[in-house]
C-alpha cells in the first residue's frame, strides 16, 4: 500500500488534532501534505518503505498546526526514513500564536553588510544593509528578537559559524542532497537563531492561558480594610525554558 493511501486512510486521525484555527482547512492540509510526500522521489521512496515513519512527522507538524513540506516543516529523510523537522517560520508562528509577541525578527548577515549589537548596551541589533549592491557576501551571521505587546524587547540571539558548526554536525542528514542545509542554508541559519529565540519567549497558548487564570484568581480575592492598596498585576511576558522543545529533533531542524 502507497504512503498517499495510507496518509489519507487515517485522514481523520490528523485533521481532529490541527490546532482550530486550521480545522476547517484540514482537507486542504491533508492535500498539501500528500503532495509534499510525494514531490521528491527520495522522499516518496522512504515513506513508502516505512509509512509509519511519515505518519509519525504529519501527526507532529498536525498537532503543531504546522504545514509539512514547507519553510514551517520540513520533511526530510534520515537512515532511510521520513523525518519531521520544525523550520524557522514554524518556530516564529508558534511564537506568535502563542499571543505574547507583537512581532519576531529574524534575519541574517551577510559579509558586506554592517552589524553592531552589545548585549546590556543596545537593546537590538544595529542591522545595515546596501539594498544596491548586488552581492551582500557569504552569510556570517543570523539573529533573532521579538518584541512583546508591551513594547519590552526580548534576548537577542546572535548564532554564528561554530553555533552552525555545531548544529551541521549533529545532523545525520547535512551532507545529503535533500537536506535542508543543502537545499537552504540561509533558511536553516534562520532557522537556529529562531530557535534558540524560542527558549527565551513563549511558544504555546497555554502559557498565556495560564498567567490569565493566574490573573483572575488574584483579582477575584476579596481585599481586606487593612490592606494597603493592591500594586497592579502584570504579565510576564517571555520566559526561560530550561528543556530544549523538541528534544529528539536533529539539529538541522531543530537547530
Amino acid at each position: 500500500m502507497s504512503a498517499d493511501v495510507v496518509i489519507r486512510q487515517h485522514a481523520t486521525e490528523l485533521t481532529s488534532v490541527l490546532p482550530s484555527h486550521l480545522a476547517e482547512k484540514g482537507d486542504g492540509w491533508l492535500n498539501a501534505a500528500v503532495a509534499a510526500v510525494r514531490k521528491d522521489r527520495n522522499l516518496w521512496n522512504a515513506a513508502n518503505s516505512d509509512p509509519g515513519a511519515v505518519m509519525n512527522a504529519l501527526a507532529e507538524a498536525a498537532r503543531l498546526g504546522l504545514q509539512p513540506g514547507s519553510k514551517e516543516y520540513y520533511l526530510t529523510v534520515r537512515g532511510g526514513k521520513v523525518l519531521g523537522i520544525v523550520g524557522y517560520q514554524g518556530e516564529i508562528e508558534l511564537m506568535y500564536r502563542a499571543g505574547a509577541v507583537s512581532s519576531v525578527i529574524v534575519e541574517p548577515v551577510f559579509e558586506r553588510d554592517g552589524f553592531e549589537y552589545t548585549p546590556g548596551v543596545d537593546d537590538r541589533p544595529k542591522h545595515r544593509i546596501d539594498w544596491d549592491a548586488d552581492d551582500r557576501g557569504p552569510i556570517r551571521l543570523a539573529y533573532a528578537y521579538a518584541v512583546m505587546k508591551d513594547g519590552a524587547v526580548s534576548k537577542v540571539v546572535v548564532v554564528n559559524k561554530t553555533r552552525i558548526r555545531r548544529a551541521k554536525d549533529a545532523s545525520a542528514t547535512a551532507g545529503k542532497s535533500h537536506s535542508p542545509w543543502t537545499s537552504d542554508e540561509v533558511a536553516m541559519w534562520m532557522k537556529t537563531a529562531a530557535h534558540d529565540l524560542a527558549k527565551w519567549v513563549p511558544t504555546s497558548a497555554e502559557y498565556i492561558r495560564e498567567q490569565l487564570r493566574a490573573v483572575k484568581e488574584v483579582e477575584a480575592e476579596p481585599a481586606r480594610a487593612s490592606d494597603p492598596r493592591p500594586e497592579p498585576v502584570h504579565i510576564v511576558e517571555a520566559q526561560i525554558l530550561d528543556e530544549d522543545p523538541f528534544p529528539n529533533a536533529p539539529e538541522d531542524g531543530a537547530a
